[in-house]
């Protein structure tokens, strides 16, 4: 944690907030993970049905990420923060109001919009507020919010649904986002005189015929497809399983895992670069999808739970950490929220698609198809994350630089590869104020 002491102290104040307001919006967030496909099924809904609700969420995800990433570089934010931290306080009360299936799917795909606003707006300004050569290994602990968030969330959501019933979860889920609406206003913005030179024009979806990210959002894709059946469906299969575990104890074993990742691989990628250590998150998170097919006991979904915080713990700071090597700042919340519109997506089509499939084979197929839309993320992003395949292995295996981004010069480490090759011209960050 030495380098937060190197920042100034308007970086620290600002960054201290965020973390703060982080793991208000995940604790709420995730508060709901183990109790909402029981909510929906105890209203009379079916596998298929479960699914579609659970993948509107990204209804709202994808509709809006455009507009929010053009509103986070163009405008502010902190208002695109705002606006994340507004929709996850007041979702949870629409699904309390009715139980009615249509509706809950509708408040779903609203609540959609918190992540949409949320995350691209918290990764922004945290790239923001670091500096350029410390990005991975900030991202790495400003995202610890996820794990410790999704931590609590669960756990407190999961025995106030059992104990109390579902009113009270639903409330303490409006609670946390209402806090965290207050937090959020205390942040300050960097100025932004200096991006007047940098291009704010050209369409949203456009920036996908980019190479530096167009792999990035079609890995992220399959990702998406196999996390939405996770997180869709494992609360049931460890019901179907008759497995004595509490689903909420299982995100909190992905919360401890991705906890202790992110404070190991953040500042690694920094010193030996982002490739190899995501693609050992693909293979981690694949073995997460083969454990969750043979799981039986407490112990196993523990395990499976244990895998998936690994793999995603290193995972989406690090993807968003390359992102943010590939892009300037005036472009930045547009490059992540393109990439996330493709996590988005394999979520939203996760639920209906694999829902449909589980009324014929079980749940616990559905979790063999994930395990290779896993493996296949991997294969994208050995052969196609960088360019032409050969350049892409050797920097999906830490081999080789990334030839599309500038390469970050360290004197300290003779061995970076902007010592070993001749560098991309680096782009600067702006001086943090």
């Amino acid at each position: 944690m030495r380098v937060f002491g190197q920042l100034q102290p308007a970086q620290r104040r600002n960054l201290g907030i965020l973390f703060v307001a982080g793991l208000l919006f995940w604790a709420s967030l995730s508060s709901l993970l183990p109790t909402l496909p029981l909510y929906v099924r105890d209203a009379g809904g079916t596998s298929q049905q479960v699914g579609w609700v659970m993948g509107a969420f990204s209804i709202g995800l994808l509709a809006f990420r455009p507009a929010l990433g053009r509103l986070a570089d163009g405008h502010s934010r902190q208002i695109v923060l705002l606006i994340g931290m507004g929709v996850v306080g007041m979702a949870p009360i629409g699904y309390w109001l009715s139980d009615w299936i249509p509706w809950v799917a509708l408040v779903r795909a609203f609540h959609g919009v918190s992540i949409a606003a949320f995350a691209t707006a918290y990764v922004t300004l945290v790239v923001d507020f670091a500096p350029e050569e410390k990005r991975g290994e900030i991202l790495g602990y400003m995202s610890l919010v996820n794990p410790i968030g999704a931590a609590i969330g669960p756990a407190l959501g999961g025995f106030l649904q059992e104990f109390a019933g579902y009113g009270p979860s639903f409330l303490f889920s409006a609670l946390l986002g209402l806090v965290g609406f207050l937090c959020t206003q205390l942040v300050r913005e960097q100025r932004r005189e200096h991006w007047g030179s940098l291009p704010m024009d050209g369409a949203f979806w456009s920036f996908l015929g980019s190479p530096k990210v167009r792999s990035l959002a079609w890995v992220m894709f399959l990702v998406g497809l196999a996390f939405g059946t996770q997180t869709t469906f494992v609360a049931l299969l460890i019901q179907e399983a008759g497995a004595p575990l509490n689903p909420g104890l299982f995100y909190t074993a992905v919360a401890f895992a991705s906890f202790g990742v992110r404070l190991l691989t953040g500042r690694a990628s920094d010193r030996y670069g982002r490739g190899p250590f995501i693609s050992l998150s693909l293979v981690t998170y694949a073995l997460a999808m083969g454990i969750l097919i043979v799981a039986n006991s407490s112990g196993a979904f523990l395990a499976a739970g244990v895998a998936v915080g690994c793999g995603f713990g290193t995972l989406i700071p690090l993807i968003s950490a390359l992102v943010a090597d590939r892009s300037e700042p005036a472009e930045r919340g547009r490059l992540f929220s393109l990439v996330m519109c493709g996590f988005d997506l394999g979520i939203g089509l996760a639920g209906p698609l694999l829902g449909t499939l589980a009324a014929g084979s079980g749940y616990r197929a559905m979790f063999g198809y994930a395990a290779l839309l896993s493996l296949a993320s991997l294969g994208s992003f050995l052969f196609f994350s960088n360019g032409r395949p050969g350049d892409s292995l050797r920097f999906a295996l830490g081999l080789g630089p990334d030839s599309l981004s500038g390469c970050l010069e360290d004197s300290r480490n003779p061995t970076s590869w902007s010592h070993r090759v001749s560098p991309l011209p680096r782009r600067r960050d702006p001086v943090h104020r």
